[in-house]
């Protein structure tokens, strides 16, 4: 079963702000917090951010405790991998 999607993934990773995050998860899952060092934006910013590329399936929360750590979510990367090949 698909899972349908509200935001074009293509708008999300076309934010340069966007790509830094989808970077910094690339190894390891991370909170707003952790997310929000180093970059020139508010953590309310990175919130917002991080809701476009969940809403958009490239990201996945899991919550631990009081804190929620961010991954990248394969499954959405898989999808815009596919169709990209079909070029």
């Amino acid at each position: 079963m698909q899972v349908m999607t509200m935001f074009d993934p293509f708008v999300a990773i076309a934010d340069p702000n966007r790509r830094y995050l989808l970077m910094a998860l690339r190894r390891e899952p991370k909170t707003v917090t952790e997310l929000s060092e180093g970059l020139p934006i508010t953590r309310p910013a990175v919130s917002q951010h991080l809701k476009a590329l969940l809403d958009s399936n490239l990201v996945r929360v899991t919550p631990v405790g009081t804190k929620r750590f961010y991954a990248i979510n394969p499954e959405g990367f898989a999808a815009l991998s596919s169709w990209i090949r079909q070029f």
